[in-house]
């Protein structure tokens, strides 16, 4: 009698455990196929965003730009660019690296020379980490990049800008990147345009070889570069 008692026991036991197994192995499979779909959603998601082409940007009585200034000849530059836009282009978010010491002072005398007719234009001058440094590793800059988008994150979902205008530093990878991403989520739909520097002619930059995958108008200033890379719009010398 015992021993059919603890026949029947152990079988009660051993039926337990092989249902607990099978619902974790059914448990397991759901987590990883949800994972899998989620991802899979995803990429397709980016696929489409980046495929969906560039259409022309909607008339409206004011274009919110998020500009990305770099150091010396880049801030140089994107300020002569800025000079060739009209009044609509306002607010002007200025984005600048917290280690830039000169060109808020730029920023700060182009915007307050403006002619009569652009007095309702509206700027802010905003600060992030550096992306990378002159000569800086590619191992750290990884790291430096990353710290960089845990800036630009916050900062480009709040201001929410029509456009990111930027022509070569790296701090406007990580501010792109976040405009991408907000079209990726449905929020908005940034407009990325990027301006390959003058002194590109052969050439792009390790910047313009990244943006020029998810730009919606990528411009550079030589016809080389425009043989080369089809995407890439020519008009002759820009700034």
């Amino acid at each position: 009698m015992q021993q059919n008692e603890r026949h029947s026991g152990e079988e009660v036991m051993s039926f337990w455990s092989k249902t607990a197994s099978v619902v974790a192995v059914m448990w397991l499979f759901g987590v990883v196929f949800s994972l899998f779909m989620t991802a899979l959603l995803f990429l397709l998601r980016v696929y489409f965003v980046l495929n969906s082409g560039s259409n022309p940007p909607k008339t409206r009585s004011h274009v919110a730009v998020l500009v990305v200034a770099g150091s010396g000849g880049h801030t140089t530059e994107i300020l002569r660019l800025m000079d060739s836009l009209s009044a609509a282009y306002t607010p002007r978010h200025y984005v600048i690296a917290d280690t830039d010491k000169m060109s808020e002072e730029k920023i700060v005398s182009f915007e307050r020379c403006k002619p009569e007719s652009h007095s309702d234009v509206q700027f802010t001058i905003n600060r992030i980490p550096r992306s990378r440094e002159v000569a800086q590793s590619w191992s750290s800059s990884v790291v430096s990049t990353l710290n960089a988008l845990r800036y630009s994150i916050p900062l480009v979902f709040r201001l929410q800008p029509d456009v990111v205008l930027c022509n070569g530093p790296g701090t406007c990878v990580p501010l792109c990147m976040t405009g991408l991403l907000l079209r990726i989520l449905g929020i908005k739909k940034v407009g990325i345009v990027y301006v390959e520097s003058i002194c590109r002619v052969q050439t792009l930059s390790l910047t313009g070889r990244i943006l020029y995958l998810v730009s919606d108008y990528f411009f550079v200033q030589w016809s080389s570069l425009r043989d080369k890379y089809p995407k890439a719009i020519f008009l002759g010398r820009i700034v």
